[in-house]
């Protein structure tokens, strides 16, 4: 499971989006205006950001421009500006891909899901850690070449420890990512949920860093 950010000021548009990207496992904040989008996509770690070029307030051209002042978040742009000049300028402004309106939904999915992967140092769509295969488009998992059932909160803890792995994964970052913005969960259920990985992977699956968070290593 990953965390996006969807803004779109088209009420009914945002709100189909949004609703596709949660029935394929992401984790879906929104923002309607350029203002709020800003705020949010600098505030958050997100490992997308979808984004309309006119918005209110602020202008998605100076969304991207305050977000990769700070943050290489991956940005794909969706507008109905489909001029060659307009995805030249998006492209050379930093977003990292330019969908133009009217788009397909599943196409958004998987136009997003390449675009983290290759975020992640990921080009393909399977991954493999020891006897532990991760399909990230079928958002299945197997041991040995045997299927393992998860929970959709502990694929996504997994997928977002493999997607990085090597590196460690702070609790913080872990919790942003599985729980959205609205999201009252309490935060040591990330330990619960690890734990319950390692009893169906094996326990050598996932590090812990006392104090730090965990990693999975190649």
């Amino acid at each position: 499971m990953v965390r996006v950010l969807v803004v779109e000021d088209e009420r009914d548009l945002r709100s189909a989006i949004s609703q596709t990207l949660v029935e394929e496992g992401f984790v879906v904040d929104e923002a309607a205006d350029g203002k709020a989008a800003i705020f949010k996509a600098t505030a958050w770690d997100y490992d997308a950001v979808v984004l309309d070029l006119m918005l209110p307030i602020k202008s998605g051209w100076e969304v991207l421009d305050a977000l990769r002042k700070v943050k290489a978040t991956p940005v794909l742009i969706l507008s109905a500006r489909d001029q060659v000049c307009d995805r030249v300028r998006g492209l050379d402004g930093g977003a990292d891909d330019y969908v133009v309106k009217p788009f397909s939904l599943v196409e958004l999915v998987a136009r997003l899901r390449a675009l983290i992967r290759r975020a992640a140092g990921n080009a393909e769509s399977i991954l493999t850690v020891g006897d532990v295969t991760i399909n990230l488009s079928k958002r299945t998992v197997e041991k040995s070449g045997r299927p393992v059932v998860l929970t959709a909160r502990e694929y996504a803890i997994l997928e977002l420890l493999t997607l990085h792995r090597g590196k460690l994964i702070t609790r913080s970052v872990i919790y942003d990512h599985i729980f959205g913005e609205d999201d009252d969960s309490l935060s040591n259920l990330v330990d619960v949920h690890v734990s319950h990985i390692r009893k169906k992977l094996g326990s050598d699956l996932i590090e812990t860093r006392r104090g730090q968070g965990y990693i999975v290593n190649d």
